[in-house]
């Protein structure tokens, strides 16, 4: 039953869990009566494709928050509201109807997020309702991991010393919703509706299913069950893509169906035992996200600029050519089969392997000369677990343009990459069975293949521009060691400047 007193309205963003979760606890600690809230903002929408993973993802996520809300508040009126619309708008709008005095919702410190927080909040400042946000999507948020002069840190080295020195077991403390969900009200009759499916949004089913990639807070819960007996031995499988090494946990970080703290909490745990060496591997990934989440906060400029102004002035490839060479790289035909066998495995499922992101943006700025905006903006389009902060920071990362002390001749070889975690050709005979037939020894670099090695594959190798069969690959687009020597040149440029 509802009880009498102020009414809060959380809105749900990139947190779509029902437990351990910040604003819903201080809503339900401060509000007699609480309501909950998803929008599928129009401003958002709009742009994406009819067909989308990502929206797929986010409406089964939402068939089991609006279940884990009903079962918490332990009667069946209660659960999600979802509506469409744009938040300053649909926002507002609600609060107004069922009476809230205040709107909760988490931290989103993406430019984008912050304009749209800052009109909703305005909204609702207008009818005389509070917008309170608070931190919930990383251990550490904007200024607290600082230098001692009081300046965000810009290398990750000491950035995640600080990090660690700052921890304690409260940063890792779960927020007790349990403590106060009688204060989760029923939702108004107009509202007590299952969540909306696609095609109720306008969009059409992916292969989703098909990858069998789980949703909700039980498909996070089920990652991280699997997960947990590997980590111990995480610093070693990671890096290779045909092993099971990974947590996969990354869409759910992104969308929020798990929390932060319990990967840190466990992490942290673990690394504290010397049989255990995976976990501070682990953990230390975990930090890599807070650090770009703050370098974003604190440099929004980073969106669309290099974070070292200097190599702004790099002089990219261009034109046409650009163009050709961009397509190629998009479509797994560069002739570098890792690179090829990454970029296929991101276009069917929309996840690539932490390793082969490396070498695939490595391989496009500084083997192809293209700008590295073109790669982070495929990215965006194509990855389950777009986060504009990892994204953008790895991106840089790999073009030596943003926070990283090392210098900008770290150049990925795609052959020695393949090579050293490929070995055997598994992952890359997974996405490219056109190589299948190679010995190992020459999957990695198919052009050195003979013609009597290539009869016996079964495999004709073709130029660019020409017309690619079920049986061919194409030769490379560059040699590695004269695009290294060309981009050594682009960068000594703007480094001799800066």
């Amino acid at each position: 039953m509802a009880h009498s007193g102020p009414v809060g309205l959380v809105w749900l963003r990139r947190d779509l869990r029902a437990c351990d979760h910040a604003a819903l606890f201080h809503a339900l600690r401060s509000c007699a009566q609480v309501h909950c809230i998803f929008l599928f903002d129009q401003a958002i929408l709009a742009p994406l494709p009819r067909a989308d993973r990502r929206v797929e993802f986010i409406c089964d996520s939402l068939a089991s928050l609006d279940t884990a809300l009903r079962a918490l508040a332990g009667h069946p009126q209660a659960g999600l509201i979802v509506r469409q619309g744009l938040a300053e708008e649909e926002i507002p709008r609600l609060a107004q109807q069922l009476g809230a005095t205040a709107v909760f919702a988490n931290h989103d410190d993406e430019p984008q997020s912050l304009a749209r927080d800052a009109r909703v909040r305005a909204a609702l400042q207008a009818g005389g309702v509070a917008l309170h946000t608070f931190k919930d999507h990383v251990i550490f948020e904007r200024d607290e991991v600082l230098t001692l002069s009081g300046a965000p840190f810009s290398v990750f080295t000491p950035y995640k010393n600080a990090w660690l020195r700052k921890l304690n077991a409260f940063y890792l403390s779960a927020y007790p919703v349990e403590r106060y969900a009688q204060h989760l009200a029923p939702r108004p009759e107009s509202e007590c509706r299952p969540p909306p499916g696609l095609a109720d949004i306008g969009f059409a089913p992916t292969n989703l299913r098909q990858l069998a990639l789980p949703t909700g807070s039980e498909g996070a819960a089920r990652l991280l069950a699997d997960f947990a007996p590997r980590l111990a031995q995480y610093d070693q499988a990671r890096d290779f893509p045909a092993v099971k090494g990974p947590s996969y946990l990354s869409v759910h970080l992104r969308f929020g169906t798990v929390s932060i703290r319990e990967l840190a909490r466990l992490a942290w745990a673990q690394a504290q035992q010397p049989d255990s060496p995976g976990a501070a591997t682990w953990l230390s990934e975990l930090i890599w996200r807070d650090f770009y989440h703050q370098i974003l906060a604190h440099h929004p400029h980073v969106v669309r600029q290099s974070f070292k102004p200097a190599y702004d002035a790099i002089v990219w490839e261009s034109g046409a050519e650009a163009e050709r060479l961009f397509a190629a790289w998009c479509q797994g035909r560069t002739g570098y089969p890792l690179v090829d066998a990454a970029m296929a495995q991101l276009n069917q499922t929309g996840y690539m392997h932490n390793r082969l992101r490396m070498v695939v943006a490595s391989f496009l700025v500084k083997d192809l000369g293209i700008d590295w905006r073109w790669g982070e903006q495929y990215f965006a389009e194509q990855l389950n677990d777009f986060d504009l902060a990892a994204n953008n920071g790895g991106w840089q990362w790999a073009a030596s343009t943003g926070c990283d002390a090392q210098p900008y001749f770290r150049i990925f070889n795609p052959i020695s990459q393949s090579e050293k975690f490929d070995a055997a050709g598994r992952f890359i005979r997974r996405y490219l069975p056109q190589l299948a037939a190679l010995p190992d020894k020459l999957i990695h670099a198919p052009w050195k293949a003979g013609p009597l090695e290539l009869a016996a594959a079964g495999l004709e190798l073709v130029g660019a521009g020409e017309a690619m069969g079920p049986a061919s690959y194409p030769r490379p687009l560059v040699d590695h060691a004269q695009a290294r020597e060309r981009t050594l040149a682009r960068y000594a440029v703007v480094k001799a400047k800066a």
